[in-house]
């Protein structure tokens, strides 16, 4: 290995850890506690090699957070409905997706509502492309009936971590999802 190969395999090593480092501090104590200072002092680096991997500072590395999370979701999505068709693709895309949503509150938080990354547009990164496709199979192909369905999915995500909707119902709520978008995907 060269001296270039390694410095390169360095840095790309500095920077995934910076970002496993953010998306753990959010996860605990959410993305105000996210500092450069935090981060630097976490990672053991100052805050100028901080700013070298990420000279847009916060924002950018919450966005770097928010495309990891994207690609973890396309690639839960694509497991949970693999091998499966019809109405048991949309129960596994749903109960993926609203458990991806549920265990990882912070990053999912980055991923809509934190991070500026471009939705159905000509420079929108592959992994959002990704996981509108796992979602696009699951329901059989429709482009609107995936919007629809993702929406329809983020929107329970969103209710259920702000707790405008009781606990006790999730399971119906989540078969009342399921009964709705397997319908469109038939219909």
């Amino acid at each position: 290995m060269t001296a270039q190969e390694r410095r390169a395999r360095e840095r790309a090593d500095r920077h995934a850890r910076i970002v496993a480092t953010a998306r753990e501090l959010a996860e605990d104590q959410g993305w105000d506690a996210v500092t450069t200072r935090r981060l630097a002092d976490r990672i053991e680096y100052s805050q100028p090699v901080l700013y070298g991997h990420f000279p847009g500072g916060k924002d950018e590395i919450v966005a770097a957070v928010a495309l990891e999370g994207f690609a973890d979701l396309a690639r839960t999505l694509r497991a949970a409905i693999d091998g499966r068709d019809g109405r048991d693709a949309v129960a596994a895309l749903t109960g993926a997706y609203l458990d991806f949503a549920a265990d990882r509150p912070a990053v999912y938080v980055a991923m809509f509502d934190l991070a500026a990354l471009p939705f159905a547009a000509a420079d929108t990164p592959a992994p959002l492309h990704e996981g509108f496709d796992a979602v696009r199979t699951a329901l059989g192909g429709d482009d609107e009936l995936a919007e629809v369905g993702w929406a329809a999915l983020h929107g329970l995500a969103t209710l259920r971590r702000a707790g405008r909707v009781p606990a006790a119902t999730e399971t119906r709520r989540r078969e009342r999802v399921v009964d709705l978008l397997d319908r469109g995907r038939s219909g």
